[in-house]
């Protein structure tokens, strides 16, 4: 009898005892989607040429010129404060998203849609919400979880044909019910039920089910023609406790007899439509599910294979447009307002603010670049796209928070002027939807990724459920030679696989060193603690916080080599500096709170070498800020999806910045003279191009003053 065999069946009875048995549900969330580099910093071994691989995003010149001109003519006729008091997009923006294919992006042109890529789909979002963030959601909708895409990967040829060129051309508005009101992120639990019936139609038998359901916070109801429903479907006929079919997912037009679109929602009250869905006895034919009589029972599975995907697309989008936005106005504000005789971004303390709001975009957009590429190559990254979802949506709340704290008065003062106000408001809805990042962090980016980016726990799994003592003694064999490589590496050298851009060699030794005592310590929390670590959420968040910083990490060096932009080194050096001092510092907590004593002992030797991945200093915060005031096109690469509107506070901070630029050397001085004489003409006489300079202090004194609203009557 061979090592393994041995080994295999001496292990299966704790191992079958320790591993619970997966139902289906967790079965399909598990198994969906691919693992990509992400797979390769979970098992400690980073290789820097797979990484590069990847290559540069890439845009056709269909995707250009839309963005060139569809996008750029939509900004211009957004008026951010008007729809927000509008509570909706007015009748000419819901007609040019239609006529100009904004609601297709993602349809092939054989159905009548853009086709676009996934970078492309992501840039159209990202540049709409850097203006309005209720555009944007109109346009992310169809094009995300929900009829499209499940139709393209799942539907029949009959579905396909009717419904895409409909939805293409904006004829048919889609939503998406999933969530119930008692089951939110525990989404696989919804209640509502479909039986499995027969009805006579125009005197023929059709199959089918009769649904109930109750739905809410679903984007697009009120205006919808026609609703994605999951439901778990139930045949009556077999015994009791074979009856479940599963979840499954139908196309149900709207009317149909006994649905009920509900009163408007207002999530943060917003101007996207949201609302709730109700229906009582619905007949949903066979020929309304997604995919046939076949795809019966098949929904998690397509929606956790379509999430794997849309994860990282639309909501790391929005989390981007507040990123980029409230860079672009903390530099900009700091540039035009003086305090105390200074500007204000030279201040030390919002100087800080804002290099650490630069470093943050710099890396988390590196990752979200980078796992566009990655789906552009027909793969779906599962745990990267959870990544990007919670790490971009939370640094958009702390990108706008502090760009806020440097706004000062101005941020908080209601009216068309104000440049965050709204997105303010809207930064919870990100942070929630599509799964909420408390329970991300914890479920998906660890848990799902301890499964699926683990080089061997699924083959173990697998062996456990099939009891084949044969394979699981082979998988603990490569399972004990990888944790014996992780802590050779983690006490004497990680070696750098593959061979990183010349200039960041420093900062790949670091990742591949950070990434094997992460491998390392997920091994040995997953051995100490087993089944209870899915409980332990404390711990499991930390270990997928580790595993984030690390990604965000090696996206900054694919980001640096892909663009070939030497002027970016500093803030590429930067960015990866903060995210594995952030990865390390977690490391450190972690083994603070492990319920082991003999770990908390050893934590010193096996971090060793992590303490002296400071982060940034003062004077390279202060540095980094002075570069970003001086250097105009170092801002403009970091944002580069700022687009200002045709009116509004973010046009008149792009007029004042514009203006700037003919008087380098004077801003700061006609500023000084302005607050002195509080006369723009006598300041103006100050500058050697005086029509330039009144051009200027108009313009900053837009910026500066706040609106004077009526009373509402």
């Amino acid at each position: 009898m061979g090592l393994a065999r041995l080994l295999g069946r001496w292990a299966m009875a704790p191992f079958t005892q320790a591993l619970p048995p997966l139902g289906d549900t967790e079965r399909a969330a598990l198994e969906a989607g691919t693992v990509g580099f992400e797979g390769q910093l979970f098992a400690g071994r980073p290789d820097f040429d797979a990484l590069a691989a990847v290559g540069p995003n890439r845009l056709t010149e269909a995707e250009k010129a839309f963005l060139d001109r569809e996008v750029r003519t939509l900004i211009a006729q957004l008026d951010d404060f008007a729809i927000d008091e509008a509570r909706d997009l007015p009748p000419e923006i819901w007609q040019f998203l239609r006529e100009k294919g904004f609601l297709g992006l993602i349809i092939p042109p054989e159905y009548g849609g853009l086709g676009f890529g996934h970078f492309a789909h992501a840039a159209v979002v990202t540049r709409i919400a850097t203006v309005n963030v209720a555009a944007a959601v109109t346009v992310m909708v169809p094009n995300s979880l929900g009829p499209a895409e499940l139709l393209l990967h799942y539907g029949t040829e009959a579905q396909k044909r009717h419904y895409l060129p409909r939805l293409a051309n904006g004829s048919e508005l889609p939503c998406f019910a999933l969530t119930s009101p008692y089951a939110g992120s525990d989404a696989a639990s919804i209640p509502d039920r479909g039986v499995l019936t027969e009805r006579l139609i125009d005197g023929h038998p059709v199959r089918g089910f009769l649904v109930d359901f109750d739905k809410r916070y679903i984007t697009l109801a009120p205006i919808a023609t026609v609703v994605g429903l999951a439901f778990h479907a139930f045949d009556p006929a077999p015994p009791e406790g074979e009856q479940e079919l599963g979840i499954t997912c139908a196309l149900v037009p709207v009317p149909t007899e006994g649905m009920q679109i509900g009163r408007r929602h207002r999530p943060m009250n917003s101007a996207f439509m949201n609302g709730p869905i109700r229906g009582r006895q619905v007949f949903v034919p066979m020929d309304w599910v997604i995919g046939g009589e076949a795809m019966v029972g098949q929904g998690w599975r397509m929606l956790m294979e379509s999430l794997a995907a849309g994860r990282a697309i639309s909501l790391p989008a929005l989390g981007s447009s507040l990123q980029q936005t409230s860079l672009y106005v903390a530099v900009g504000y700091g540039r035009v307002r003086e305090q105390f005789g200074l500007q204000i971004s030279r201040f030390h303390a919002i100087a800080a603010l804002i290099a650490r709001m630069a470093a943050e975009l710099y890396a988390t957009d590196a990752a979200r670049r980078y796992t566009a590429a990655v789906l552009d190559r027909g793969e779906r990254p599962s745990v990267a796209s959870a990544i990007l979802k919670v790490h971009l949506t939370e640094a958009g709340r702390r990108a706008v928070n502090a760009s806020m704290d440097i706004l000062g008065g101005k941020g908080i003062m209601y009216g068309p002027r104000n440049l965050l106000g709204v997105a303010y408001r809207h930064i919870p809805i990100a942070v929630t939807v599509e799964g909420a990042n408390i329970l991300t962090r914890a479920l998906i980016i660890f848990g799902q990724g301890a499964v699926r980016c683990h080089p061997h726990v699924l083959a173990e799994m697998a062996a456990v459920q099939t009891q084949d003592a044969d394979a699981l003694g082979k998988a603990l064999l490569g399972h004990a030679s990888h944790v014996l490589r992780n802590l050779f590496a983690s006490l004497v050298i990680a070696p750098v696989l593959g061979t990183p851009p010349q200039e960041l060699v420093k900062e790949a030794r670091l990742i591949a060193r950070v990434s094997a005592k992460y491998a390392l310590t997920a091994d040995l929390a997953m051995g100490l603690l087993g089944g209870k670590l899915k409980r332990m959420e404390l711990l499991s968040a930390r270990l997928g916080d580790v595993l984030s910083h690390l990604y965000l990490a090696a996206a900054c060096v694919w980001r640096y080599q892909a663009e070939s932009e030497p002027r970016s080194l500093p803030i590429a050096r930067a960015a990866i500096r903060v995210q594995l001092d952030l990865a390390a510092a977690t490391l450190r907590d972690l083994y603070a709170n492990m319920p082991s004593a003999a770990l908390r002992f050893v934590a010193p030797l096996l971090l060793h070498g992590t303490r002296h991945l400071a982060p940034l200093r003062d004077r390279e915060l202060i540095a980094q800020s002075d570069a970003l005031r001086d250097d105009r096109d170092l801002l403009a690469r970091l944002c580069p999806d700022v687009t200002p509107p045709a009116s509004g506070g973010l046009h008149d901070l792009a007029r004042a910045l514009e203006l700037a630029e003919s008087l380098p050397d004077e801003v700061s001085d006609l500023i000084k003279v302005l607050r002195r004489t509080e006369s723009l003409e006598q300041s103006a006489k100050q500058s050697r191009d005086q029509p330039a300079a009144l051009a200027f202090l108009l313009a900053a004194d837009r910026v500066i003053q706040v609106d004077d609203l009526p009373e509402k009557q």
